[in-house]
């Protein structure tokens, strides 16, 4: 049995469906499984990621665990419920900001999510930890403005990412569940590097539409966007984004190997995702 945590959210929806198509046993815990909507089949379990104790009908019998986490969550309680519940293996997406050998990272999500490795490492459970820096679903944010007319405006127009179908992440974390990855990391990417200017010209040749991309200084959209979340979060986010900005994103075969097929273009992701931009 497999257990899908943060089976609600993105990247954590995607590996139920694709381990449920792959015809894998797969569970989902969730904290509200009446609201769940999983597909058919798909067992769907209640448990508290900040009780040990909530977690133990969950972990039992389960072989494998794929953890999606919000960032800043805490792992204590998960990672001593499946060492008593005799768990073999966590696959972990975690962050393409993670710079191995660097103690302390270079920002609060790398360090969030090193912390979190480093937490796995010292379980003894064997682990495969899944880098990914800038998800294709980052671009829904795209979608609130087209609300308004044909304009995006952001900073950053010249930052490159190869950014990842979340369907690739899916697909990648069935791959290496069922084992045979014990300690590697994998730095996921898309088939190619795209920055924002050229993400939206796809999406408005997708959509049907003559999209324009309107650069925004920074500060400003820092200074808005910190509140409502984290302003070191935000900050780290950008300045992630500004060190790539003329940089062509690095762009690598791993989808392909541990899955067997070419990773989904942005075009295909878009089309994908036409509900989201209607």
């Amino acid at each position: 049995m497999y257990l899908v945590v943060g089976a609600t959210a993105h990247f954590g929806r995607e590996a139920v469906t694709a381990l449920h198509a792959a015809g894998r046993p797969v569970r989902a815990l969730t904290r509200r499984p009446e609201t769940a909507g999983m597909p058919s089949g798909v067992e769907v379990v209640k448990g508290d990621l900040t009780s040990e104790e909530s977690l133990a009908e969950a972990l039992s019998g389960v072989e494998a665990i794929y953890l999606v986490i919000r960032y800043g969550m805490t792992v204590a309680p998960l990672l001593a419920a499946a060492r008593t519940a005799g768990v073999r293996r966590i696959v972990f997406l975690s962050s393409g900001a993670v710079v191995d050998g660097d103690e302390p990272q270079p920002d609060v999500i790398a360090e969030y999510h090193r912390e979190v490795e480093r937490a796995i490492e010292a379980s003894g459970i064997e682990w495969t930890f899944l880098r990914l820096l800038f998800p294709a679903v980052n671009s829904l944010t795209f979608a609130m403005q087209l609300a308004g007319g044909d304009v995006i405006r952001a900073a950053y127009g010249e930052a490159a990412a190869s950014v990842v179908h979340e369907n690739d992440v899916a697909d990648v974390a069935a791959a290496v569940l069922p084992g045979g990855h014990a300690g590697r990391i994998y730095e996921l990417t898309g088939p190619q590097s795209l920055t924002q200017v050229q993400q939206v010209e796809i999406l408005g040749q997708v959509l049907g539409r003559p999209l324009t991309f309107e650069e925004l200084d920074d500060a400003p959209v820092r200074e808005q966007m910190a509140q409502f979340m984290d302003a070191a979060f935000i900050n780290a986010l950008f300045d992630l984004m500004a060190v790539t900005v003329g940089k062509p994103a690095e762009v690598n075969s791993l989808v392909e190997d541990l899955t067997g097929h070419a990773p989904r273009g942005y075009a295909e992701w878009v089309r994908d995702h036409l509900a989201d931009f209607a």
